[in-house]
């Protein structure tokens, strides 16, 4: 048996939702290790820029917000694929979550009143801020909300919130082994026994027993290849419980693209450069977004405006440039004191990666893949579908309040909340079960991982691993991007199988098993492709269009025939996912009109009152644990008739 360590909890990722969640279980005695690709400090979550939703009020502009109006905004925002139980958990403890960071040392921007100059809609508008509220967090807007709840600090929200909350793991004397990765998870009659890792330093493999895992390794946009994730993200965790043939991914084909990824880099620069007032330019610099949505404009949900972005080029009126077609995103008008303040990582960023000033210059922009809705099918209490003991938290899981199309602000905001929430569920757990240790499963699970190594070292496979995965990441690119059609997905259906089989006959050259990323890669592959054909197979059998997933030849919102989440497993021994189907969730608004983006519905013949009955049948019948509190008890009914004007 391999080196082992024994934990209560053990939580795989080490960025905003991992770290919130081990501190939380902490807070209850428990012992806790993260394990973590990079140093903490290092993870994805630093990234994070524009800001953290929650219903605090405080801004002129956020008046009269509350957490139903959140609830709202992020239930049209997902176009009513989302958990509505799981929003209404979310919104009401996002304020707890913002106000609990400050305390942890977090330094949001903060009210300052009297008079203060804002451009809303294209034109510079006056606004009186409330001396009553200075000094209290504020808010800046962002894309689909009716209120501005948006709290940052300028644009580096998730390195400042990361930093703090780095501190407190530190503080909790929480053990943290970085340059691990974890390969496999132990598993047996339904139980999670912690997982196999690899030591990304010397290629020695430890066995981690645990009462509780958490996984919480972020999204897996890397398989897109051009994507504003960091190359760190390449869904290791989706794709090691995806490996246990019982646990499903929810919803994969809901993909979200970003409007605002740098050319030719693809780095992200924030949705608060629109929402502090910027402008969306096309080749003749005229500012298109008014025509197609003339109420939210450039803040209509990210997924609208990717979507009209696209749409603008393919009329000819985009940027040509060596690196591909492009518009403008324009924020000169601010002003250079703004955006070396509150914009002031989009400076730095536009000007040493692509040597473009900000202040006098254009950006070139186009949409580039950002976040995955999809991911590890947990329960309101973040605990995986079908596998006891198994949790997960953050982009990593669908838990699932972003449905079909996630609001700018919300992921952060989730990363904090949803590790309030399950890392309290995780600590409930672990502190009713017992420690169990076996070595026959550990020498099991230890033996297969070796052997995969072993035939990556020894095969007679001619395949090559940076080509492969640029076949898979084109493939995606071109046929299952922000447009879709029937043609293109089976098309990519079948180009995505054949490499899948041709990714059983890798060969790695280079034979060190430590510091090689070369075997790195090679052991990532082939998980990075299940992924990829998830979302292929699950955007194939979407026969609608919802949030931002897209479908050409089938417009039109279906909420008869798709007002479901897609679940995707691979059992043992199967060459493709296999696909079943449950309803969203407990509703309580029924689905309506998002009120952006000119879409297409066709109503539900159910009733709520029907289709809410069948919920917690189906749903335990894929595998949903029971969790904490009933199906359906913190939904709140009716509230947002009472509260939104």
């Amino acid at each position: 048996m391999s080196d082992t360590y024994t934990t209560d909890v053990l939580v795989v990722g080490a960025g905003l939702a991992g770290e919130r969640v081990a501190v939380e279980a902490a807070k209850y005695g428990l012992n806790v290790i993260i394990l973590s690709l990079v140093p903490p400090r290092r993870s994805h979550s630093s990234a994070a820029q524009g800001g953290m939703q929650a219903a605090l009020g405080n801004a002129a502009k956020g008046k009269g917000d509350n957490p139903t109006v959140h609830f709202l905004d992020t239930l049209k925002g997902s176009d009513w694929g989302g958990d509505q139980e799981v929003i209404r958990i979310f919104v009401d403890n996002a304020p707890i979550a913002i106000r609990e960071m400050a305390h942890y040392g977090v330094p949001w921007n903060r009210v300052k009143g009297g008079p203060a100059q804002y451009f809303i809609k294209g034109k510079k508008v006056e606004v009186e801020e409330d001396f009553k509220k200075e000094g209290l967090i504020t808010s800046r807007d962002f894309g689909g909300t009716a209120k501005w709840r948006t709290c940052y600090t300028a644009d580096g929200t998730g390195h400042s919130v990361l930093f703090a909350m780095d501190n407190l793991v530190v503080q909790h004397g929480i053990q943290v082994h970085d340059r691990m990765e974890a390969l496999s998870i132990m598993h047996g009659d339904g139980k999670c026994y912690g997982v196999i890792a690899r030591s990304l330093r010397d290629g020695s493999l430890k066995t981690y027993f645990s009462k509780s895992t958490v996984i919480a390794t972020g999204g897996y946009g890397r398989i897109y290849g051009t994507s504003t994730n960091a190359v760190i993200n390449e869904g290791t965790g989706n794709a090691i419980a995806l490996d246990t043939g019982i646990v499903p991914l929810g919803n994969m084909e809901a993909v979200q693209f970003h409007p605002t990824g740098i050319v030719p880099t693809d780095i992200l620069v924030t949705e608060g450069c629109r929402g502090d007032g910027g402008f969306l330019l096309d080749k003749d610099e005229y500012r298109f977004m008014p025509d197609y949505e003339p109420e939210k404009q450039e803040l209509a949900s990210r997924d609208v405006v990717s979507r009209r972005m696209t749409e603008h080029i393919k009329k000819g009126l985009g940027v040509d440039s060596p690196f591909g077609t492009h518009l403008w995103l324009d924020i000169r008008h601010l002003g250079e004191k703004h955006i070396k303040t509150k914009l002031r990582e989009v400076y730095d960023i536009c000007m040493y990666f692509i040597g473009v000033d900000p202040v006098k210059d254009l950006i070139p922009v186009r949409p580039t893949q950002h976040y995955s809705m999809g991911g590890i099918r947990v329960n309101k209490d973040g605990h995986a579908y079908n596998l006891e003991g198994l949790f997960s938290a953050g982009e990593a899981a669908c838990w699932d309040m972003h449905g079909f199309n996630r609001l700018g602000g919300n992921s952060l905001a989730e990363t904090v909340v949803a590790g309030m929430v399950v890392g309290k569920r995780v600590a409930e757990y672990s502190l009713k079960r017992n420690l169990d240790i076996s070595s026959t499963l550990a020498d099991k699970f230890t033996r297969e991982v070796e052997d995969r190594i072993n035939a990556l070292f020894k095969g007679k496979g001619t395949e090559s691993v940076a080509g492969l995965k640029k076949e898979m990441a084109d493939v995606l690119t071109e046929k299952v991007g922000i447009f879709r059609n029937g043609n293109d997905l089976g098309e990519a259906k079948k180009l995505l199988k054949k490499i899948y089989d041709r990714s059983k006959n890798i060969k790695v050259k280079s034979t060190s098993k430590g510091g090689n990323p070369e075997l790195t890669a090679a052991l990532r592959l082939k998980g990075m492709i299940k992924l990829a054909m998830t979302i292929a197979w699950g955007a194939y059998a979407r026969k609608e269009s919802r949030g931002a997933h897209t479908r050409e030849d089938y417009p039109a919102r279906d909420d008869n025939k798709w007002l479901v989440r897609t679940l995707a497993r691979w059992p043992e021994k199967a060459n493709e996912p296999v696909l079943s189907y449950e309803p969203v969730g407990i509703l309580d608004m029924p689905p309506g009109e998002r009120g952006y983006g000119g879409a297409q519905s066709i109503p539900m013949k159910k009733s709520v009152k029907s289709y809410n009955a069948s919920v917690e049948k189906l749903q335990k019948k894929n595998g949903c644990l029971d969790p904490a509190i009933k199906i359906g008890k913190e939904i709140k009914p009716g509230l947002w008739k009472k509260e939104v004007k």
